[in-house]
């Protein structure tokens, strides 16, 4: 029973891996960050989870993200948490990340790298709002036609609610096997 349940484990643990490239880079003072996906194409979005600040604070900067992000406290993990959107104009290559926490200087920053993808991975600019163009709601209609697919394809669930349903499947077969132990044990005695 055991032997089944690591298995199931690693099987979950390697599909988690296996669905979500990221990378961690370690610094000298202990901190780490890690950035999910890894490799993105110009103008999307990456996770930044971030261990080794003292404080429940940082700013992470980089010359790839459209601006500077503060980081907060993660829900999920004793880390430091911020959503970086990666410049649409950004070009193809690996950029530094760093990471200030308070009361330390730069001299002891945490530093990652993002990388930005080229060729056939880049995102075409999605307009935020309409332009008044005139045409009446005729143009509206057009761009609301033609956006739809993309945002309905954007609200669907996406790597982090797969990672997510992996955990909570592989929390709940451990929580199954403990009880089925248990009411083995208790028919014995």
């Amino acid at each position: 029973m055991r032997t089944g349940l690591l298995a199931l484990s690693a099987a979950g643990a390697a599909a988690a891996l296996v669905v979500m490239p990221v990378t961690t880079a370690r610094a000298e003072g202990g901190g780490s960050i890690t950035v999910t996906p890894y490799g993105v194409p110009p103008g999307t979005q990456v996770d930044l989870r971030v261990s080794g600040c003292d404080g429940k604070t940082g700013q992470a900067s980089s010359q790839a993200f459209v601006s500077t992000v503060a980081l907060a406290p993660s829900a999920d993990q004793p880390t430091l948490f911020a959503e970086a959107r990666v410049k649409s104009s950004a070009a193809p290559g690996t950029y530094n990340i760093l990471v200030v926490c308070p009361g330390h200087d730069i001299v002891s920053a945490i530093r990652g790298t993002v990388r930005v993808l080229g060729g056939s991975h880049t995102v075409a600019p999605t307009p935020v709002a309409p332009v008044h163009a005139g045409g009446g709601g005729a143009a509206e209609q057009l761009a609301a036609a033609h956006t739809a697919p993309a945002a309905a394809a954007a609200d669907g669930p996406g790597t982090r609610h797969a990672v997510i349903g992996l955990v909570l499947a592989a929390v709940a077969a451990v929580a199954v096997a403990f009880r089925s132990v248990r009411r083995r044990r208790s028919a014995r005695q």
